[in-house]
């Protein structure tokens, strides 16, 4: 695989901008763009909050697991993972040993905005789904933290997230060419 094949990964929590910012960068690089969600919405021929439904919670991180370990391309694909994808275990390690992994982080209060009504986060399908926010971001911060480079996507033009996540990209895929993980 040469070094500017490597897959990129984007994570980080609901309503950071991962999949807008996913698919400028995969436009850019010529790469395909997958988001796992609607990949594994795909396969099951049903929406998150329906397999969450109907399904649990158990079954769909199983389901995410599946499309990490051998449902996408090894190269060239830019994937936006689920937010809550790299709170399993081991998953973020083996994002690692496939590609590039990049964090992207908004404040709680733009998160709060940004998915604000959105009934297709079944997370947040509850009585108060500010509590609940804050109390997955909580659970889940210390891993987003250690998951790869940071960029931070509040108040900022998306051309300068996109470029700021190509230069990171192309520096990182080089290490990660070089060190042939």
């Amino acid at each position: 695989m040469s070094i500017s094949d490597a897959n990129l990964y984007l994570v980080g929590f609901m309503g950071t901008g991962k999949t807008t910012v996913g698919r400028i960068t995969a436009q850019r690089l010529g790469f395909a763009l997958l988001d796992s969600d609607h990949e594994i919405e795909r396969q099951r021929g049903k929406p998150v909050a329906r397999i969450f439904a109907e399904e649990g919670e158990a079954v769909f991180r199983l389901l995410e697991r599946e499309f990490i370990e051998r449902g996408h391309p090894s190269s060239r694909t830019v994937v936006a993972c689920g937010g809550g994808l790299v709170a399993q275990p081991g998953l973020l390690e083996l994002l690692q040993k496939k590609g590039v992994v990049i964090c992207l982080q908004a404040s709680i209060k733009t998160i709060l905005e940004r998915t604000a009504g959105n009934s297709h986060r079944p997370l947040l399908n509850v009585e108060n789904p500010e509590a609940r926010l804050r109390e997955l971001y909580a659970q889940r911060e210390a891993i987003y933290r250690r998951s790869g480079t940071l960029i931070l996507t509040d108040a900022r033009p998306l051309d300068d997230i996109v470029s700021h996540v190509m230069r990171i990209y192309r520096r990182e895929a080089a290490d990660f060419g070089q060190t042939g993980k």
